[in-house]
C-alpha cells in the first residue's frame, strides 16, 4: 500500500497544482464613489469627495497653461514661472516664510507647470484647512516673483543644460522625441544657456496674469470635510480674484511625416549602444485604443512581452528592452521600441525588434498570449481605485482633457471584448514597421555592421551651445 501510494501520489499533486486547471470567479465590479460637481460665481470648477477615513483634506488644482504656450526664444519660462510662484513666495510671506509657516501645521503647498497644464495642491490635517487654503490662494493670486529666487531657479536650469549629455538613454529619448516630432516643436524642444538667459522678471509676471484666473482652472478637494462648507471655505478663500481673459491660444499641432530615417549620436566613450526606433503613436480617443493597449502588452509588456522574451532571453541581445505604443489624450501619442546593447551586437538588435514589429502586423496573435494580455489589464484595473486621491485626481484629467467620466470603465468594457482579429486589425492600421525611424547613441566603429545597412545614415550633433558672454 505505501508503495502503490508513493507511485500515484504525485500524479495527483501534479493534478492538483496544475495551473492550468485552475478556475478563478469573474472579477468585481467596482464601485466608484459620487463626485460632486460645482462651478463657482468666479468660474472656477471644484469636484469634491468626501473621504472621512482619516482628518486630512487634499487640494489639487490644474490650469490651463503649459510650457506649449512659452516663446521659443524663452524656452524654460513656464517651468520657471510654476517654481518660482512657490519658493518666491507672496507679496506677504516670503518663500522661507512659507516653508516655517507650513512645518509648524505639517502641511505642504506646491507648484508647478508641465507641458500642457499647470497645478497647485496643498495637504493638510483637517483642523489647519483654513490656513493652508489660504496659503494656497495667496500663491496662486499673490506671487511675488522674487529675484533671487528666480536667479536661483535659472542657475539650476543652466546646470541641468551643462549635463544632459551625461547620460546616453537620456540622449537617445531627447533626440528621438525631437525625431517624432521636430525640434522647433514646442513638445521636443528644450532649453539652452540662450533661452534661460532672454527670461526676466517681467516674463514672469506677465505669464502668471495671462495664464492664471479662477476660470482658467480646476480644484479638485478630497478628504475628512463636509462638502458645503467647503464650498463656503474656498469662496471664501479665492474671494476677489478676477476672471481673466480665456481667449487661449490653440495648442500646437502635430505635423508628422512618414518617413524611415538612420540616425547616428557617435559617442566614442560607449562600449554599448542605446536604441530607440519608432513612429508617431495614437490618440485615446481612437476606436482601436483597447485593441492598442492589449497588442502593447503583447509586444512589449514587460516579463512576458515578445521583446522580452525574443529579443532579450532568446537571442540575448540586450540587456533592457521596451515597447510602447503610447497614446494621448487630445494629440498622438509615440510608438517607440528600443534597448541597451552591447556594440558588437547593435544592428542585430534593431533588426530583431523591427522583426517583432512586422511580425505582430502579420499574424494573429495566439489564444494564450490574448488571454495573458486581458488578464494582466483586468487584474490590475481594481487598483485605479484603491486610493481617493487616484479616483479623484483621474476624474479631473478627463475633465480637464474632455472625456467623459467613465473612460476608464468603458475602456474596461471594450478590453474585454477584444479579438485576436481586433488586435491584428489595428496592428495593420497603427504600426508602419517600413516607416520606422531608428536612432542609436554609440560607437559606430564597435558595431557588428555597418549602420547605413540599415539606410543612410544622419548624423546628430549634440553639442551644447556655449552661454553668450
Amino acid at each position: 500500500v505505501a508503495v502503490l501510494f508513493l507511485a500515484v501520489s504525485p500524479v495527483a499533486a501534479q493534478r492538483a497544482t496544475d495551473h492550468k486547471q485552475l478556475k478563478y470567479p469573474s472579477l468585481r465590479d467596482v464601485v466608484v464613489p459620487e463626485v460632486q460637481r460645482v462651478t463657482l460665481s468666479n468660474g472656477m470648477r471644484l469636484l469634491l469627495l468626501e473621504d472621512h477615513e482619516l482628518p486630512l483634506i487634499s487640494l489639487s488644482g490644474r490650469i490651463c497653461v503649459g510650457s506649449i504656450y512659452e516663446p521659443a526664444d524663452k524656452v524654460g519660462l513656464a517651468d520657471i514661472t510654476g517654481e518660482v510662484m512657490r519658493t518666491g513666495g507672496t507679496k506677504s510671506r516670503t518663500g522661507d516664510e512659507l516653508d516655517d509657516e507650513l512645518e509648524q501645521i505639517a502641511a505642504s503647498v506646491e507648484t508647478g507647470i508641465g507641458q500642457d497644464s499647470g497645478y497647485a495642491s496643498v495637504s493638510v490635517l483637517k483642523e489647519d484647512i483654513d490656513r493652508g487654503l489660504a496659503i494656497l490662494a495667496d500663491v496662486l493670486m499673490h506671487p511675488a516673483f522674487r529675484q533671487d529666487k528666480i536667479e536661483l531657479a535659472k542657475m539650476q536650469h543652466r546646470s541641468a543644460i551643462a549635463r544632459r549629455n551625461d547620460s546616453p538613454r537620456s540622449v537617445a529619448s531627447r533626440e528621438f522625441n525631437k525625431l517624432i516630432h521636430g525640434p522647433d516643436s514646442a513638445y521636443a524642444r528644450h532649453t539652452e544657456y540662450a533661452t534661460i538667459d532672454n527670461i526676466s522678471r517681467d516674463d514672469l509676471v506677465a505669464f502668471h496674469k495671462r495664464f492664471f484666473g479662477p476660470n482658467n482652472m480646476m480644484l479638485a478637494v478630497w478628504g475628512d470635510f463636509e462638502t458645503q462648507e467647503m464650498i463656503a471655505r474656498i469662496e471664501k478663500a479665492f474671494d476677489g480674484w478676477e476672471k481673466i481673459d480665456l481667449d487661449l491660444p490653440a495648442k500646437p499641432e502635430v505635423d508628422y511625416a512618414w518617413r524611415p530615417t538612420v540616425n547616428l549620436v557617435s559617442r566614442d566613450d560607449l562600449n554599448q549602444s542605446n536604441i530607440y526606433l519608432g513612429h508617431l503613436g495614437g490618440r485615446m480617443s481612437d476606436p482601436d485604443y483597447p485593441a492598442l493597449t492589449l497588442m502593447n502588452h503583447i509586444l512589449g509588456g514587460g516579463f512576458t512581452g515578445r521583446l522580452f522574451k525574443n529579443v532579450r532571453s532568446r537571442q540575448g541581445l540586450a540587456y533592457s528592452v521596451f515597447g510602447t505604443y503610447s497614446a494621448q489624450y487630445d494629440r498622438p501619442g509615440v510608438f517607440s521600441l528600443g534597448c541597451q546593447t552591447k556594440s558588437e551586437s547593435t544592428v542585430h538588435a534593431i533588426e530583431a525588434i523591427v522583426e517583432e514589429v512586422r511580425k505582430i502586423a502579420a499574424e494573429p496573435v495566439t489564444d494564450e498570449e490574448l488571454e495573458l494580455a486581458k488578464d494582466s489589464y483586468l487584474n490590475s484595473f481594481v487598483f485605479h481605485f484603491d486610493s481617493t486621491d487616484k479616483i479623484v485626481r483621474r476624474l479631473m484629467t478627463y475633465e480637464y482633457y474632455g472625456y467623459p467620466p467613465d473612460f476608464l470603465q468603458t475602456t474596461k468594457e471594450r478590453i474585454e471584448k477584444v479579438t485576436k482579429a481586433d488586435i491584428l486589425k489595428a496592428a495593420q492600421a497603427h504600426l508602419r514597421p517600413d516607416a520606422l525611424q531608428i536612432l542609436v547613441v554609440g560607437r559606430p566603429d564597435d558595431f557588428d555592421r555597418p549602420l547605413a545597412t540599415l539606410g543612410e545614415v544622419r548624423s546628430i550633433d549634440v553639442t551644447i551651445p556655449p552661454p553668450v558672454r
